[in-house]
C-alpha cells in the first residue's frame, strides 16, 4: 500500500523539475532554425495556453474522479464500458506508450547532463578514435560519457530504492536550486539585452530544400520543440495515489505550469535578446553563451554548474515517473503483473529495474553520432506519444460533461469544463498533425504503440485470473 508522503511543495518540484529539464538548454537555438523571433513567442504562448487547458483537465478529474488515481491510462479504460475488452485494451495501450515515451525521453535528460558535466571535464569530448563496429567510429570521449551516464542512471536507481520520499526531497532541493539559478540568468541577461537583436521581429525562414516558411508554419514547426519542453505538466497526477491531499495535485498541476512558463518565455526572449540571430542559431549551448556576453567567461563555467544541478534533479523526477506509470497501471490490471513488486521502503522494484534497463540500452546513443541522430528522432516520437493520454484525459472529461456525471445542480461548471476540455482535445490533435505531417514520422508512431500488443495476452489472462467467479 502506497504511503501518502508528497507534500504539496513536493508535487510542485516534481512537476517544474520534470518540465523544466533538458529542452530549455537546447531549445533557444533550435526553435531560431525554424522561426523568426514572433514565430517562437507565439509557439510558446499557444503551446502555454493548450498546456494550460490539459492541465486543468488533469487537475479537475484529479478532484472529481479521485478513484481513477495513479495516471491518465485510467481515463482511457473509464472511456469506454466497465469490464470490457475495450476498456482494458485502451487503459494498456495508453500506459504502455506512455512508459516507453518517459523511459526513452530519460537519455535525453541523463546525456544533456553529461554535456554540461564535460565543460568542467574536457576530456569527455576527446574525439580520438578507439575502435570500429558496424561500420560505426567508437570515440575515447563516446566511452566516458556512456560511463558518466550509466553512473548517474543506477545512482538515481540506488537512491530511489531506497525509499521514494527520500529521493522526493532531493528532487525539491535540486528543483528550488534550479529556479533560483534561472532567476539570477535572467537577471544578469537583463543588462547585455540588445533589442536590435530580435529585428527583424518576423521573416520568412528557409528550411530544407529552400523550402520558405510564413508565421503559421514557423508556429506549425515549434510546437513539437515547445511541447517537449511541457511535457511532465502531469506529473502530479501520476504520483496522486502518493500525495497527502488530493487537493494539492491540482494546485501543483497549475502552479508548476506557471512557474515553467515564466522561465521558458523570459529565458528563451532573453537569450534571443542577447545572441544575435546568427550566434544563436550556430551555438551549440545557447545559455552559456548567452550568459558569457552578459557576465564573461566566467558565465560557462557558472551556467555549466546550473545545467548539472537541474538535471540531476530531472533525471530523479523522470526516473521516478517513469517507473511509476506501469506499477500504477499494473495495480489497476492494466499491465503486466510483474510490476506490481515493491520493496520493504515501497519503491515499485521490478518495474524501476525493467525501466532503468530500457534506458541503459538506449543510452548506446552517446558513443556516436550516427546512433545518436537515429535517438534524436526517437525523441520526437516520443514528445508525440505523449500526447495520447493527454487527448484521452480531455476526451474523459468531455463524456462526463455530456452525461452529466459529477454535474448535478452545476450547470455553469459544466459549460466551463466543457470548453477547457474541448480546447485542450482540439490543441493536442493540432500538434499531432503537425509533427507527423511526415508519413515516416507517423508510421513510428504508430509502431511505437502498437509493440504493446506483444505483451497483452499477460495482461488479459492476469485479468481474467482475477476476475470474481459470479462476473
Amino acid at each position: 500500500m502506497n504511503k501518502r508522503n508528497f507534500g504539496f511543495w513536493v508535487l510542485t518540484a516534481l512537476v517544474v523539475g520534470n518540465m523544466v529539464g533538458s529542452g530549455i538548454f537546447m531549445l533557444p537555438r533550435s526553435l531560431a532554425e525554424v522561426a523568426s523571433p514572433a514565430g517562437v513567442l507565439s509557439a510558446w504562448i499557444i503551446t502555454g495556453f493548450g498546456v494550460l487547458m490539459t492541465a486543468l483537465v488533469f487537475g479537475n478529474l484529479s478532484l472529481i474522479k479521485p478513484e481513477l488515481n495513479g495516471g491518465p491510462q485510467n481515463y482511457a479504460k473509464a472511456l469506454f464500458k466497465e469490464n470490457t475488452q475495450s476498456s482494458l485494451l485502451s487503459g494498456y495501450l495508453v500506459s504502455w506508450g506512455y512508459w516507453v515515451a518517459n523511459w526513452s525521453g530519460n537519455v535525453a535528460i541523463i546525456t544533456t547532463f553529461a554535456s554540461y558535466l564535460s565543460t568542467f571535464f574536457p576530456f569527455m569530448t576527446n574525439q580520438k578514435p578507439l575502435f570500429s563496429m558496424a561500420g560505426t567510429t567508437i570515440t575515447i570521449g563516446g566511452i566516458i560519457t556512456f560511463i558518466v551516464c550509466t553512473i548517474l542512471l543506477w545512482g538515481v536507481h540506488a537512491l530511489i530504492l531506497n525509499g521514494i520520499e527520500g529521493a522526493g526531497k532531493v528532487n525539491f532541493i535540486a528543483t528550488a536550486a534550479k529556479v533560483l539559478g534561472f532567476l539570477l540568468f535572467i537577471f544578469a541577461c537583463l543588462y547585455a539585452f540588445e533589442k536590435s537583436n530580435l529585428i527583424p521581429f518576423y521573416e520568412p525562414i528557409e528550411g530544407e530544400g529552400g523550402v520558405t516558411a510564413g508565421y503559421f508554419n514557423q508556429i506549425n514547426h515549434a510546437a513539437i520543440a515547445t511541447l517537449w519542453a511541457f511535457v511532465g505538466v502531469e506529473s502530479a497526477v501520476v504520483f496522486s495515489t502518493r500525495a497527502k491531499k488530493k487537493s494539492d495535485v491540482k494546485k501543483a498541476t497549475i502552479l508548476g505550469l506557471l512557474i515553467a512558463l515564466a522561465l521558458y518565455l523570459s529565458i528563451t526572449l532573453l537569450v534571443m535578446g542577447t545572441l544575435t540571430q546568427n550566434e544563436l542559431v550556430s551555438s551549440q549551448k545557447p545559455l552559456v553563451d548567452a550568459l558569457m556576453v552578459s557576465i564573461g567567461p566566467s558565465g560557462s563555467k557558472i551556467m555549466a554548474l546550473l545545467g548539472v544541478i537541474s538535471l540531476f534533479g530531472a533525471t530523479i523526477g523522470w526516473v521516478l515517473l517513469s517507473a511509476e506509470v506501469p506499477f500504477q497501471a499494473a495495480k489497476q490490471k492494466m499491465f503486466i503483473p510483474a510490476f506490481l513488486k515493491e520493496n520493504n521502503k515501497g519503491a515499485p522494484v521490478f518495474s524501476l529495474w525493467v525501466t532503468n534497463l530500457c534506458t541503459q540500452l538506449f543510452l548506446l546513443s552517446v558513443v556516436s553520432q550516427s546512433m545518436a541522430q537515429a535517438f534524436d528522432f526517437m525523441i520526437f516520437i516520443a514528445t508525440l506519444a505523449f500526447l495520447v493520454p493527454y487527448i484521452v484525459a480531455s476526451l474523459y472529461q468531455l463524456k462526463l460533461v455530456i452525461n452529466g456525471e459529477t454535474y448535478k445542480g452545476a450547470k455553469n461548471k459544466r459549460i466551463t469544463d466543457a470548453i477547457i476540455a474541448a480546447l485542450a482535445a482540439l490543441y493536442s490533435i493540432w500538434v499531432i498533425y503537425a509533427g507527423t505531417a511526415d508519413m515516416k514520422t507517423f508510421l513510428f508512431g504508430i509502431a511505437l504503440l502498437s509493440s504493446g500488443i506483444l505483451f497483452y495476452p499477460f495482461v488479459r489472462k492476469n485479468e481474467q485470473k482475477t476476475k470474481p467467479a459470479d462476473e
